[in-house]
């Protein structure tokens, strides 16, 4: 295994529904201009595994804010389970669902094997350092895997009017800085370059030992110079290759990757090393 992509979609489940509503969706795909159809998560593991890379798979539960039912975590990861050898089940739980969603975090880890949580912030519509998500955060923390943050701009709802409806106040990546403090022993993934809070997802994840970053969602040849510079020095250790799949396909991540500046003892930290350490992998890629 060449690489860990610690982030992508899955994008409709096995009985046709899909992850967001079709407004969403049209505006996704036209931000990114992409016109691919939407990808099982067979599709995925086999195009992962052609490519020798792992991927970390999610869909987002944002039914609180838009009224749409996500695909359930429960078939996500009996999905990946069929593909053990290059997929790897996170969960997304809507915070709004309070108790609720602290009982179905624990479920979904200990019965059904999933790695971590995704949690969408703009879309899901609500503060990170908000203390009603806190209940879950403290059942993630003790079950020991990591929470991936939707941060900075987003594509979702993008050229639509109002924004769909999507509010990019809740992505910025200092509401981290609480949740990081509070809950110490929690790995929080931030995600994405996190236009346009770039200097702020680089204070938090240099500042807190809990704090990765994924680069996701962009084509390495735009990322911000700063999140270069660190991303080869001092926080080498702490930023984790991500496509965004399959809005951004890993092959157009990994070509423009290969053209970036960035050192040669550096690539292998990036594109596998650090996910092995935060998803508590084996050296293999897998547990």
């Amino acid at each position: 295994m060449v690489g860990i992509d610690v982030h992508t979609h899955a994008e409709i489940s096995a009985d046709g529904h899909p992850s967001l509503a079709a407004e969403l969706e049209a505006g996704k795909a036209a931000y990114f201009g992409t016109d691919h159809g939407q990808v099982t998560i067979d599709e995925m593991a086999s195009y992962y595994r052609q490519r020798q890379l792992a991927a970390v798979v999610f869909t987002v539960d944002a039914q609180a804010a838009t009224g749409h039912p996500p695909i359930r975590n429960e078939e996500v990861a009996q999905s990946c389970a069929r593909h053990p050898d290059v997929l790897i089940p996170f969960a997304s739980l809507d915070p709004h669902r309070g108790r609720d969603a602290v009982r179905q975090a624990r479920t979904l880890v200990t019965e059904y094997g999933v790695r971590g949580f995704k949690f969408h912030p703009s879309l899901q519509a609500f503060w990170p350092s908000d203390r009603l998500a806190y209940p879950l955060y403290e059942a993630i923390q003790e079950l020991g895997v990591p929470a991936l943050f939707h941060s900075g701009q987003t594509g979702i709802g993008a050229g639509l009017p109002g924004g769909g409806g999507i509010r990019l106040k809740y992505s910025n990546p200092m509401e981290l800085d609480d949740v990081a403090v509070d809950f110490p022993e929690l790995t929080i993934i931030c995600a994405h370059p996190s236009v346009p809070w770039q200097d702020e997802a680089l204070a938090v994840a240099g500042h807190k030992p809990n704090v990765y970053i994924d680069l996701s969602g962009w084509s390495p040849k735009y990322f911000p110079p700063q999140l270069v510079r660190q991303a080869n020095s001092i926080l080498r250790h702490k930023v984790l290759f991500g496509s965004d799949y399959p809005a951004i396909t890993p092959d157009r991540w990994l070509r423009d990757f290969a053209q970036l500046e960035i050192k040669e003892e550096v690539r292998p930290l990036i594109l596998k090393e650090n996910a092995v350490k935060v998803l508590g992998l084996d050296t293999s890629g897998r547990e």
